[in-house]
């Protein structure tokens, strides 16, 4: 097929999202087509880096957990499909200064959804983990089954399968503008206009762009994540160091164990605040950047304090909340927008990606989505 011609579903946006969203509508026998401005597999939004967390002990908000177990589910499944690992478990240490956020809010996932846990002090944590070292006063929350997604491997996993299922996938092909009236909707670029009966829009940090009623409501900001190589190596190696994330006077840190790339990899959540437009943003990363990041290690990892192995730019797109959009269009129910993820939504992307083949299929969702409801942001800036 192509331009001119008709499909059951056109998805915008192949990401983590677009990826699973394409694969398991072609796995249902849809005729799709999935539609990259970048190449398939790039590092110009949200989903590179090599890996991203995922854990069941979710802060955010407890209503996460029930679409996290689906998650997980669905991640084995691509798994055994594609014939490729790509969740690895580590266990998940969710924590900060006794009563915050981050560790209160996590101890109450756990025991709303009564997931297997432990509350550990600073010193309970040091002694079992070395390679974490928190101020006394800090609580944290163990739970095993926290691990990472292999990001980069899984957004070409669920593109493999995709193809594999019959969809066509388009990569350096931007949206210039789509539309949608009485006979479906229609999806223009360089090459061609393509119709559809549905469309998917998870174009990452570009929504707002795409998406009227997200203007001023989906806003890119700068990131940077780090990979640094410990003085003492062993602390932080796979069997021995969780993922995590950490709330402190210095900023809000996540944290992976050595994997895929050399080095101890850290990020700092809103890491210099700097927002714009997603082509403008710059994705060079500088001394500034590797700063802001050394004030995490040498405060709260000080054993990783080594020489800086790699540091990448990548992009969030905030919500005012910072929960996600999983919705329809008030006035067009064909059109289904996914996004913006506020920098914690990939270990979603297999159960999102199942979510919008429901919504593209006419099928009514399995899971509550209230919560994600595009209304609640108000009108566009």
């Amino acid at each position: 097929m192509g331009a001119g011609e008709r499909y059951d579903v056109i998805v915008v946006g192949i990401g983590g999202m677009g990826s699973a969203a394409a694969y398991q509508l072609a796995r249902r026998g849809k005729r799709v087509l999935g539609l990259e401005r970048f190449d398939i597999g790039h590092g110009m939004g949200s989903s590179h880096g090599v890996n991203r967390i995922i854990r069941l002990a979710y802060f955010e908000h407890p209503d996460y957990v029930p679409l996290l177990r689906h998650a997980y589910r669905l991640w084995r499944e691509t798994e055994q499909a594609h014939g490729e690992q790509l969740l690895f478990i580590t266990g998940s240490i969710d924590a900060g200064p006794r009563g915050s956020r981050v560790a209160a809010g996590s101890l109450a996932s756990c025991i709303e959804h009564r997931l297997d846990h432990e509350e550990l002090t600073a010193r309970n944590l040091a002694e079992r983990f070395p390679g974490w070292q928190l101020p006394e006063g800090y609580a944290a929350v163990y739970q095993p089954e926290g691990g990472f997604v292999a990001s980069e491997r899984a957004i070409l996993a669920h593109v493999w399968l995709a193809l594999r299922h019959g969809a066509e996938i388009r990569g350096r092909e931007p949206v210039l503008d789509w539309s949608s009236g009485g006979e479906g909707v229609s999806v223009r670029t360089p090459q061609g206009t393509y119709h559809a009966e549905r469309l998917v829009l998870s174009a990452g940090a570009w929504m707002g762009e795409m998406v009227p009623a997200l203007a001023g409501k989906a806003v890119p900001e700068r990131q940077v994540i780090g990979w640094f190589w410990p003085k003492d190596p062993a602390l932080f190696a796979l069997d021995r160091f969780p993922v995590g994330n950490l709330l402190t006077e210095h900023g809000h840190f996540y944290v992976f164990p050595q994997w895929g790339m050399p080095g101890f990899k850290i990020g700092l959540y809103h890491h210099l605040n700097e927002t714009g437009t997603a082509d403008d943003l710059p994705r060079e990363a500088n001394a500034r950047d590797e700063e802001a990041l050394r004030a995490g290690i040498r405060h709260y990892f000080p054993a990783a304090d080594g020489p800086v192995m790699s540091l990448r730019g990548c992009l969030f797109t905030n919500t005012p909340d910072e929960h996600f959009v999983i919705d329809t269009l008030p006035d067009d129910p064909r059109v289904i927008v996914a996004s913006p993820c506020s920098g914690h939504g990939f270990k979603f992307a297999s159960a999102i990606g199942d979510i919008l083949a429901d919504l593209a299929s006419g099928a009514r969702p399995a899971f509550d989505l209230g919560l994600f409801k595009l209304d609640r942001l108000g009108k566009a800036a």
